[in-house]
C-alpha cells in the first residue's frame, strides 16, 4: 500500500476513534430488583428512578437535560414473574408530593410542548432573516425513551421513561396503577415507590 494511503487510513482511524470517545454510553436500564427503590407484589416486581443530573441523564437523553426545562423523568422498570401476562395499556403514573399533591404524567408526545413559545431571533440586514429556535423538548429520546409497553408476557421485562411537571421533593413518591391480568381482566395491586434525589431538597431549574 502506498505511503500516501497508509498515512490516510491511520487519519480516519485516529479520528473514528476520537468520534467514538465523544459518544455518549449506551443506555442500557438494569432488572427492576436492581434500583434502589423498588417493590414486587404478587411476582410483579417493578423499579424507579428519578434522572436529574450525572451520566445517566446523558447516557438516556444525550446532551438534552429535560429536568432543566421543568420536566422530571422517573424510570420504571417491570418485571413480569407471576406466570401470566399482564396488561400494561391502561398504565397510569402519578408524582405524589410529600404534601400529597398529585401530578399526572404528560404523554411522551406532548413533552414538546411543554416549553414557551419563544419569539424568532432576527438576523439584520437589508432583508431581514427570521431565524426560528430549535425547541430543545422537541428530540427524539423523549419519546424513543418513553413507556410504551402495552403488554408484557410472563417472564418477561419493560422499562420506560414517564415525565412529570414538577421538581423532585424529599419524600416523594411514584405511584402507578391499571395493570391487569391479560386472561382474566383482574387489576394488579397498585405500587407506590419513593423516589430518592440525588442531591438533597433538588429545585426544579428554569
Amino acid at each position: 500500500m502506498p505511503f500516501v494511503f497508509k498515512r490516510l487510513a491511520l487519519l480516519l482511524s485516529i479520528a473514528a476513534a476520537f468520534a467514538a470517545d465523544k459518544q455518549p454510553p449506551p443506555f442500557k436500564p438494569g432488572p427492576a430488583a436492581s434500583f434502589a427503590s423498588h417493590q414486587t407484589n404478587d411476582k410483579v416486581t417493578m423499579g424507579a428512578e428519578p434522572y436529574m443530573m450525572g451520566e445517566k441523564v446523558k447516557a438516556a437523553f444525550g446532551k438534552l437535560d429535560p429536568y432543566q426545562y421543568g420536566v422530571l423523568p422517573v424510570l420504571v422498570a417491570i418485571q413480569n414473574d407471576s406466570g401470566v401476562s399482564i396488561r400494561l395499556d391502561a398504565i397510569r403514573a402519578e408524582y405524589v408530593g410529600p404534601n400529597g399533591d398529585r401530578v399526572d404524567a404528560t404523554p411522551a408526545h406532548d413533552v414538546r410542548y411543554l416549553r414557551p413559545a419563544q419569539r424568532p431571533a432576527l438576523v439584520p440586514g437589508p432583508v431581514p432573516i427570521i431565524i426560528k429556535k430549535k425547541n430543545p423538548l422537541d428530540a427524539w429520546e423523549i419519546e424513543g425513551r418513553a413507556f410504551a409497553a402495552q403488554m408484557l408476557a410472563a417472564g418477561q421485562s419493560a422499562s420506560g421513561f414517564f415525565y412529570f411537571q414538577t421538581g423532585l421533593q424529599r419524600g416523594a413518591t411514584i405511584y402507578i396503577t391499571g395493570m391487569k391480568e391479560a386472561q382474566s381482566g383482574k387489576d394488579l395491586l397498585f405500587f407506590e415507590l419513593p423516589l430518592s434525589a440525588d442531591s438533597p431538597d433538588p429545585v426544579r431549574k428554569r
